[in-house]
């Protein structure tokens, strides 16, 4: 199975939202607030050891290949350190057939003990008291472990009440997988580190091969996706994100606009070009390996499945601003007995540990969450992927989406936006189109 954080396009949009609600038997009400109704049923005592045999089961996504061979990895050195505990892992196949999986469940009352969770599902499931926030298992919102994340993914495991609710396995960023042979042909010594940079280097190289091959763009970007995520980060970098922190949609801002309109000029100028479909989610992989392109688009996650033509070399760096950070969070479903939730928590903090953390990162892709995993990987892993280190940092600047249903299906209208207007439309009548459908999403569901 291809990560899913490699290309945001292929996060699931799942009406986390309305229909979720409904299943629950919610009122629509519920979703407004956070966690007003668990707070005051949230003790924050923390659970007692384990005392005896427990089984504990952790539905997650890595039942394939070298994810599989990693997760077995982890979990049987945490069964063998914790030997009263037995983990039951059940692997979906994607992050959709898994959240359908697990929102079966929640409203069915059969959830096992450990789930995934992106942040809209996780706010749903804790306004639902499906879910129990962190300081009921470790009896504080920040135990020793959440001190030593990078400060985005700190960030990422709050969700509106303030409260930490989320657990941390492993993160991504997007980074720009770029040719370095071609880009050092056209005069250009270093990678972009502004967005000015970055398209005044992608012009420069489109008008360089474009003599011997009209087909070459820059970049290839799927609107319907990379297209998308790009267009948030581009109007972060500006100065103003597309949502407000309480979900609420900013698409017409004047960053915004600028942003879409940045990315209209790059196309106008050659340097960008729009590719994919819903067989091909990776143009720009395609385009940077057979020679039509400069850089494609990736992420920590997706680094292995980028080459270069044979005899060119690739590098990897960061995007210039603000990178939206990809990966979800794990969660304890309320479900679980005292016992399992003892154990649950166990199992939590050794994922998060350094050394679990830098055997997570080099099997599955995802970068450590803390900086002290560094000093436990491979020195050779370190060195034959440098990018690790010169881009990690990022992580604590990076920023997810606020932890609202609507928010995730407004994904969609963006990414018909972004596709509308490098199709030709105004980019202020695009963004507004998709301000005003996800007005009314947030004014159905908030």
């Amino acid at each position: 199975m291809r990560n899913p954080a490699k290309f945001s396009g292929n996060r699931p949009r799942l009406a986390a939202g309305a229909a979720l609600i409904a299943a629950l038997g919610l009122a629509a009400s519920a979703c407004a607030g956070g966690g007003s109704t668990t707070s005051t049923t949230s003790t924050g005592s923390p659970v007692p050891s384990v005392t005896g045999p427990v089984t504990i089961t952790f539905q997650e996504v890595y039942g394939s290949k070298s994810q599989l061979a990693t997760i077995t990895k982890v979990v049987d050195a945490f069964e063998a350190k914790y030997p009263d505990i037995k983990v039951n892992l059940e692997a979906s196949s994607n992050y959709t057939a898994l959240f359908e999986k697990e929102n079966a469940e929640v409203a069915a009352g059969t959830t096992p003990t450990i789930g995934m969770a992106y942040e809209s599902e996780a706010q749903t499931w804790s306004n639902a008291q499906k879910i129990v926030p962190i300081k009921d298992l470790a009896g504080t919102n920040t135990p020793a472990e959440f001190s030593t994340f990078y400060t985005g993914v700190q960030n990422d495991l709050k969700l509106s009440d303030g409260n930490t609710w989320m657990w941390p396995l492993g993160k991504s960023l997007q980074l720009q997988a770029i040719n370095e042979t071609m880009l050092t042909a056209a005069g250009i010594t270093s990678a972009p580190t502004t967005w000015a940079e970055w398209a005044t280097d992608l012009e420069a190289v489109a008008t360089k091969e474009k003599a011997t091959d009209p087909k070459f763009a820059g970049l290839t970007v799927y609107p319907m996706g990379s297209g998308e995520t790009l267009l948030e980060e581009l109007a972060a970098g500006y100065g103003e994100k597309l949502y407000a922190s309480d979900g609420t949609p900013q698409f017409t801002s004047a960053d915004a606009v600028k942003a879409l309109q940045f990315l209209q000029t790059e196309k106008t100028n050659g340097a960008l070009a729009v590719g994919g479909s819903t067989t091909n989610l990776y143009p720009g992989e395609s385009a940077l390996t057979g020679g039509t392109g400069v850089e494609d688009i990736t992420s920590s996650a997706g680094v292995n499945y980028e080459e270069a033509p044979s005899g060119d070399t690739l590098e990897f760096a960061a995007l210039p601003g603000e990178s939206e950070m990809q990966g979800a969070n794990l969660v304890v479903y309320s479900t679980a007995t005292t016992q399992q939730r003892a154990a649950a928590w166990d199992l939590l903090q050794y994922l998060a540990s350094p050394s679990t953390q830098a055997t997570w990162s080099q099997g599955i892709g995802y970068y450590p969450v803390t900086s002290q995993a560094l000093t436990d990987m491979s020195s050779s892993y370190l060195s034959k992927n440098p990018w690790i280190e010169q881009t990690i940092s990022n992580l604590n600047t990076a920023f997810t989406d606020p932890p609202y249903g609507w928010v995730t299906e407004c994904g969609i209208y963006l990414e018909t936006a972004v596709s509308s207007a490098l199709s030709g439309t105004s980019a202020s009548s695009a963004l507004q189109t998709a301000q005003s459908a996800c007005a009314a999403k947030q004014s159905a569901e908030g």
